[in-house]
Order: C-alpha cells, then structure tokens, then sequence
C-alpha cells in the first residue's frame, strides 16, 4: 500500500565474495537503479558474476534494462549499431560465421525471401548456379539455354521452333453439274513458307500421283485424255510432267536455308482431251512438310 502512494528513487552498487561450505569461491559486483512510480516499480541494472560449479567456473555478465542499445563513439555515429528491446534485436550489419535459425524472414510486406522449419523456401527472385535436384514444381517462361535431357513422357501443347509442320489439301476438280461427280483435274494450289527459324529446313513433298486416259483407236487416231502437272518455286518452272495411260509422279525435297527468305509453290493441274465429251483424269492430295535439316543420328551408305 505504502509504494501505491509514495514515488522511490534508489542507485545501489553493490560487491561481495565468499566461500560456500564446500571450499568453492564465488564473488559478483553489480550496480542498479530502482524507481517506483504511480504504483509501478522500475529497474535498470548490469552485473558481474563468478561461481565454482561442478563443471568447472561459470562467469555471467547480466544486463536488466528495456532496452539496450551499443553507439560506437569513435565514428561520431549517434545511430546505434544493435539494438535490443522487447523481445527483438535490431543490427544494422551482421557478419556470421555460422547461423542455426528455425525460421529466417526478410523485410518488406509481405516478405520477399523466407525460410520455414520444414524446408520450405520463399523467393520473389532467385539466381541459382550449380545442380539442382527437384522432384516436382513448376515453371512459367523458361528459358533452357543448353541441351536437356527427359527420361519421362514429354507433353507439349505448342511448340515453335524445331518441330514437323505438314500440311495436306485436294487439288481442284471439274465436277460434273448433274451429279457432283469428279470429272477431272483443273486448278492451282499455293503454299506459302514462311522464313521465321533461325535453323536451315528442308520442304518435302511426298509422292504426288497423277493420271489421264487413253481409250484406245478409233478408226482415224488415238483417243486419250492427258493430265499435266506444273511446280514452280518463287515464280520459276522446277517440274512439268503429263500422263496419258501411264500414271506419272512428283515428289521432291527441296532446301530451305535460314534467311534465304519466304518461299512461295505452286502446283497446277490441268486436263485436255482429243475426243469429244469431258475429259477425264485424276490427282493425289497435296502433302508437303517442313522439318529442320540435320543429319544427326541418320546415315545413308
């Protein structure tokens, strides 16, 4: 009741050593300030202790105060460079040696770096040399600079680059009005390739098969129906065939080097007979595919 009503102030220093009954020397000093106010009791204090125990001599150095705080003065720096208050240590800079950490948060809100007990690894922005081992994850915008190897089932729902392109499309037909019927081949097909790789290609054109008709003689000449294939690149004739009876054939693979710049074909079809009536003929789809030229792991002897 006595300390609720009246204000104390007290500076004690205070030093003692003695001998316990077992012959052990012990000795402590220490200074502390006391202040009782409004009821409540203040204290600030630092000691020095030196005691035998059973595992030998045990000094302690004992700080009491709200908070402590170590200025070098020799910079002229008033900003101190550790600060304890509460339950929390503020140092401007750290050099450790060696660190054991539960848990190991950065600033900013929210954190851009932590570290969990179970391992778990929080980064904004991570520059990582060396092996990494991984058993799982995922990864958005990639780059992957060198080779890479997968053991596993690779899927890919696009991809650019070093891939086959094929492309597949009927040639023309007259067809009969009546019927809708395919009378015979008439028309041009254009395939344009772009030249967005930074790798040379190679165009293949699979076997492209076509016919006409022969009927026979008649009491003056042949009657046949003739069908005539054209393949131009950018502009310029690089196959022209006909067939009458005898189907004929066009396939080819053609070099497409990078930077050479877009390349433009043209297959054109046409029909013409020696009798009377529609001629007839017929033509195979158009397939043509565009794959990177390499030789590696193919030998031809």
């Amino acid at each position: 009741e006595l300390l609720e009503k009246v204000d104390l102030s007290r500076l004690d220093e205070f030093s003692k050593e003695w001998q316990d009954a077992n012959g052990k020397w012990n000795a402590m000093w220490g200074v502390k300030i006391e202040q009782t106010e409004d009821g409540r009791h203040y204290v600030a204090g630092l000691g020095l202790s030196m005691e035998d125990t059973p595992d030998g001599k045990a000094s302690q150095f004992l700080v009491a105060a709200d908070r402590i705080a170590f200025i070098n003065p020799q910079n002229g720096n008033q900003t101190p460079g550790f600060v304890m208050q509460g339950d929390q240590i503020t140092m401007n800079e750290v050099f450790l040696k060696y660190l054991s950490a539960p848990t190991i948060t950065s600033g900013g809100n929210p954190p851009a770096f932590s570290l969990t007990p179970d391992g778990r690894l929080a980064a904004k922005n991570a520059d990582i040399s060396g092996h990494i081992n991984a058993t799982s994850g995922a990864l958005n915008n990639v780059v992957i600079a060198e080779d890479c190897t997968i053991h596993g089932t690779l899927r890919a729902e696009r991809i650019l680059g070093d891939i086959v392109k094929a492309v597949g499309k009927e040639f023309p037909y007259f067809r009969e009005p009546s019927t809708g019927a395919k009378r015979y081949a008439s028309g041009t097909l254009t395939v344009q390739i772009d030249d967005d790789q930074s790798f040379d290609r190679q165009i293949i054109i699979p076997p492209i098969n076509f016919q006409g008709s022969y009927y026979g003689r008649n009491d003056t000449n042949d009657t046949w129906d003739e069908c005539t294939l054209e393949v131009r690149r950018n502009g310029a004739l690089i196959y022209s065939g006909t067939s009458s009876s005898i189907p004929e054939s066009y396939g080819a693979t053609l070099d497409m080097p990078a930077g050479g710049g877009i390349v433009t074909l043209t297959f054109s079809v046409s029909t013409r007979g020696n009798s009377t009536g529609w001629p007839n003929s017929r033509i195979s789809d158009l397939i043509l595919m565009v794959v990177k030229k390499s030789t590696a792991g193919i030998r031809i002897s």
